[in-house]
């Protein structure tokens, strides 16, 4: 009994970091890309 509800809560706290996991790697990536946008942008304006 004890077993099956610490695995449930277990199973809980492993969903909720996944979102946080997924959230967290999306502003990663749409940060990479404003930044490589910007380098873009002041590459072709350097001259």
């Amino acid at each position: 009994m004890l077993q099956r509800e610490y695995d449930e809560r277990r199973r809980a706290e492993e969903k909720r970091g996944e979102r946080y996991m997924w959230w967290y790697l999306g502003y990663f990536l749409f940060g990479i890309h404003i930044v490589a946008f910007v380098m873009i942008y002041a590459i072709k304006h350097a001259n």
